[in-house]
């Protein structure tokens, strides 16, 4: 196959720009570093989440909201997604007042999806959670999904509408010879007219190579999993002033995570994990949910990403180099609008242009700024 598109990057977001593009007829060909949602696309927390975005990914997570809403008929798998609802917990009335104060931001801009409840309704819905939490703001209709099965189901549909995917193909260098791009790998050389850089942590090396610079850091958010237990919570929970994002699956395990970070090495594609801040993730889990101190902890992980300045993803065309498209630097919160940000580059790569709402994350709002790497 001589591809049409070369996506570089495995990922979720990969994966859902492969799918997009192949379900209108392009070839394209997906180049992973290693294997499939090997890091962060693996290894989230798998939250769907509309439940405070930043205003700018508002209008992008409320298009995706609905495609989730029917994931099966998109990638032929439910992708183990639950709509049980997620919870930002107030601890104080001075935090239950900031919620209430970004609810009132978002009714004056036209959104109603998030609202706050009482303690009585908390419980209601939370019936374990700690004596001290007042209140919540919730979007009922969000949830959760298994990470990695999500990404391989959107790469199995992909593959199904006629996409290859190449792992172990690190791409070394990337050359444009008239129209067609050139990219390098260690075992061969592929060429296609367009290139979609979804390569996660590595996203600016390869932005680089075409003379774009992207200001990235690298991250790995730690992730624990519990012992299973007793059926005890049905939505997700996040807190207003603890890094904490805590779900029971269905199998009766509970998944914590919240943006501890752990140290990551991204020359070697690997982490450590730092025992400290695992230590307050667990602290935090107890505060929250008392019933939570007696149960073990079975396994802790992380995966690496790129984190950007504004902590906004990079999505849209690059501004020195045709035939090039980045979606990259979500930042810890990537999960939910892949399969909206899936379709804009579809839309882009094929029609010139989409009505996809991602002006706010073109690359060159760095250039203008001043932040440029």
């Amino acid at each position: 196959m001589t591809p049409d598109v070369i996506v570089i990057g495995g990922g979720l977001h990969g994966c859902a720009a492969a799918m997009n593009l192949s379900a209108r007829q392009c070839r394209v060909l997906v180049l992973e570093r290693s294997a499939v949602a090997r890091h962060a696309s693996g290894a989230s927390a798998g939250g769907v989440r509309t439940l405070n975005r930043d205003l700018a990914e508002v209008p992008l997570s409320l298009i995706a909201a609905r495609m989730w809403d029917d994931i099966e008929s998109l990638v032929d798998d439910d992708c183990d997604y639950h709509a049980h609802g997620q919870l930002r917990v107030a601890e104080t009335e001075v935090e239950l007042a900031s919620l209430e104060a970004r609810r009132q931001q978002m009714l004056a801009l036209g959104y109603s999806h998030e609202v706050v409840i009482d303690q009585a309704e908390l419980r209601r819905r939370a019936p374990t959670i700690g004596p001290q939490c007042v209140g919540a703001l919730m979007v009922e209709t969000d949830g959760a999904a298994d990470p990695y099965r999500t990404t391989h189901a959107f790469r199995r549909k992909a593959e199904r509408l006629g996409a290859q995917f190449i792992e172990g193909a690190c791409v070394t260098a990337l050359s444009r010879q008239g129209t067609v791009w050139q990219v390098t790998t260690p075992a061969a050389r592929y060429e296609a007219p367009t290139i979609v850089n979804c390569a996660g942590a590595w996203s600016d090396e390869i932005a680089a190579m075409i003379g774009d610079r992207a200001p990235l850091q690298t991250r790995c958010s730690m992730m624990m999993v519990s012992e299973r237990v007793a059926p005890f919570l049905g939505p997700v929970v996040s807190a207003v002033n603890r890094k904490l994002s805590f779900k029971q699956t269905d199998d009766g395990t509970v998944v914590i995570g919240g943006g501890h970070q752990g140290r990551p090495d991204r020359a070697h594609e690997s982490y450590q994990l730092d025992g400290r801040r695992l230590g307050e993730s667990a602290t935090a889990v107890a505060a929250i949910f008392p019933t939570m101190r007696r149960v073990r902890i079975v396994r802790a992980w992380a995966g690496l990403e790129a984190q950007t300045p504004d902590h906004l993803p990079i999505i849209g065309p690059s501004p020195s180099a045709p035939g090039f498209f980045h979606a990259f630097g979500f930042s810890g919160h990537g999960f939910q609008p892949a399969p909206a940000v899936g379709r804009a580059l579809a839309d882009l790569v094929i029609d010139g242009g989409t009505q996809m709402p991602i002006a706010p994350f073109a690359l060159d709002r760095f250039a203008t700024s001043g932040k440029a790497a």
